[in-house]
């Protein structure tokens, strides 16, 4: 049986469609991305294709029950293709009044409401600003209302383990989970298995979590309601054979980084500092030391970044990451990594800003930020990576085009990028193309040229304390070939030029259509995570007859050599991008077209609806 919910349209009930959107919010103590993450994990052992979305607080602990303390996580799964984490949630599961108050308005018309009727007190429905209890006062008409008291059910489930209060009202996420897993028919046995590993030290603190796990599955299969609690059962997705995981963006970048390096035959060098959301790479890479991985947690963002260029100026891979903000303090730097022409990856998890802005929310607004954010004529490559697991591939390009080219180069993720998870296919290594560095050992025929040049305009690299091949490196404008100190205005013209022309050079894939033709009315151009999102829209509005392509740009410096002669094949151009407008404004720069904004700048992931809309108002 299937829950019932209003169709897209509104008009009168409709069963569960072959995708389920569903959230789980509370409190940021009440684990609600533990809770989000293992029913992924659930999702991904039933074989649902599927797309997550954690939304956190900013603050590290806000207070308790306050609506700046909401955590919630959002996954879309079911047995069709999956692009994005879902409009609009069909079940909403609600720890607390504040919880409710910050998601309900996101809920489908029609959608299922589990509440936890035990936190909707005086007090915490006073901290929501509720003027009286929505459970009860009409409020939740428009949707479906299941009132259970999770907080006593889990107190009672626990009650044999002899935990104290608060230790007992933790498990709740687990009761709530178990409920989650009967209602969409999946099994607990792998999620017993993990409990139990996890507080492998704790036996009775494992046994109270599978208690609570076991006591809201068991509500599910015997209460006896002729409301809005039933089962759905989704089946699995059709997929290409061969071995899968769940990856996060951020898990993503490390192996992909790793698996870069590995083809470049390079030990990697990572110098990183703590910022949300970049830090899970650093986290990612410290477990991979088996891979000639060196992770280093500097003291500052400038610390961080010069130790990378330094093990770069040493042989390795310099990497470092950060976000907005930390991009700022590492500016200089990268115009030292451009003028010493060494290789260095630079992963930017975009956030939204400015200054310490929005810490925890997704933005795209730093594009500017990476193709001209830097004192002086300073070029750099710049690829975007369109979900968690194209990140993997983006970030094996960024470290070809850093040893190929001996430049630093930025690969441009997101919040939303980096903290989603989404099934991935894992990839046969042996199929990549490996690019091994030949460093310079002895002076060619004619003498070392530090500054020299290859076919690709590339300098050589060469290790110190190579013999016969002294060199001098730094900040100081460098003359042609020799590497010397040159202040002359010819020289600095004619380097300036060169560094232009090397990233100019840059071979980058012919831009190809993800969805459409090659030409007509309408193109949708976007880059990075707004991809999901824009193919759902686009594929819609196709399959309803409209002339409308999507276009989606992974190398977003140097462009595509073909991208102005394919943008100018169409009537018009929009772009839906959450920032301002900043690739509409590059778009425009080179290629003299009008591509026209789709702005959304809300922290949040724009919806399917609102691209459609955007589609919609084009084509009129």
């Amino acid at each position: 049986m299937a829950t019932a919910v209003v169709d897209r349209a509104g008009e009168g009930q409709a069963p569960l469609s072959d995708a389920v959107v569903v959230r789980f919010a509370g409190d940021s103590g009440d684990g609600m991305q533990l809770t989000g993450g293992q029913f992924t994990l659930s999702s991904a052992l039933a074989g649902n294709d599927f797309a997550t979305f954690p939304d956190f607080p900013a603050e590290i602990r806000a207070p308790q029950g306050t609506l700046f303390g909401v955590s919630a996580f959002q996954i879309n799964f079911g047995s069709s293709a999956i692009d994005t984490a879902g409009d609009a949630p069909d079940v909403l599961v609600a720890m607390n009044p504040a919880a409710l108050k910050t998601n309900v308005a996101a809920l489908k018309l029609g959608g299922l409401i589990i509440a936890d009727e035990g936190e909707f007190n005086d007090r915490n429905l006073a901290k929501a600003k509720y003027d009286s209890n929505p459970l009860e006062d009409g409020s939740l008409a428009k949707w479906q209302l299941l009132k259970l008291n999770i907080s006593q059910a889990t107190l009672d489930a626990v009650k044999p383990f002899g935990l104290g209060n608060k230790e007992a009202l933790r498990c709740k996420n687990m009761w709530t989970l178990g409920l989650a897993l009967w209602m969409f028919d999946r099994d607990r046995q792998p999620l017993i298995d993990w409990l139990n590993a996890k507080f492998a030290k704790l036996p009775d603190l494992a046994a109270a979590n599978v208690a609570a796990l076991n006591a809201g599955h068991a509500y599910g299969e015997t209460a006896e309601l002729a409301g809005p609690l039933k089962q759905h059962h989704v089946g699995p997705a059709p997929v290409e054979p061969g071995l899968y995981r769940t990856l996060t963006g951020a898990e993503a970048v490390a192996l992909g980084l790793v698996a870069g390096a590995q083809l470049a035959k390079l030990p990697m060098f990572f110098g990183g500092y703590p910022i949300t959301p970049a830090s899970a790479i650093l986290h990612h890479l410290s477990r991979l030391k088996e891979y000639d991985v060196t992770t280093f947690q500097a003291e500052d963002e400038i610390a961080a970044i010069c130790s990378a260029i330094g093990a770069s100026y040493g042989g390795s891979l310099g990497v470092t990451s950060s976000s907005g903000p930390g991009i700022a303090l590492k500016g200089e730097a990268m115009g030292l990594a451009i003028m010493t022409e060494l290789p260095l990856v630079i992963v930017n998890s975009q956030r939204g800003g400015p200054s310490t802005g929005l810490p925890t929310k997704t933005e795209q607004s730093d594009l500017y930020q990476a193709v001209y954010g830097r004192n002086g004529d300073a070029p750099m490559p710049v690829i975007a990576a369109r979900s968690p697991a194209d990140a993997f591939e983006c970030a094996i390009e960024a470290c070809r085009v850093a040893v190929q080219y001996m430049t630093p180069v930025m690969l441009l993720t997101d919040g939303y990028i980096a903290n989603a998870a989404e099934p991935w296919h894992v990839p046969d290594l042996t199929a990549y193309e490996d690019f091994p560095v030949q460093f310079l050992t002895e002076a060619p025929e004619g003498g070392f040229k530090p500054y020299g040049r290859d076919e690709k305009l590339a300098r050589p690299w060469v290790k110190p304390g190579t013999p016969g091949l002294l060199h001098r490196i730094g900040g100081i404008e460098k003359e042609i070939d020799t590497g010397h100190i040159n202040y002359a205005p010819a020289n600095h013209q004619a380097m300036t030029d060169i560094r232009k022309a090397k990233v100019d050079g840059i071979k980058v894939p012919d831009q190809g259509v993800e969805l459409g033709a090659e030409g007509g009315k309408l193109a949708v151009v976007g880059w990075g995570s707004t991809f999901g999102p824009i193919h759902q829209a686009v594929r819609r509005k196709r399959a309803e007859g409209a002339d409308v392509s999507h276009i989606h740009i992974r190398h977003i410096w140097p462009l595509p050599a073909n991208l102005g002669e394919l943008l100018k094949s169409y009537d018009k151009v929009i772009v839906p991008e959450m920032n301002t407008g900043q690739l509409k404004t590059v778009l425009r720069d080179q290629y003299l077209v009008d591509a026209k904004p789709v702005n959304k700048v809300s922290g949040q992931p724009f919806t399917i609806a609102e691209i459609e809309s955007a589609i919609e108002e084009a084509l009129k």
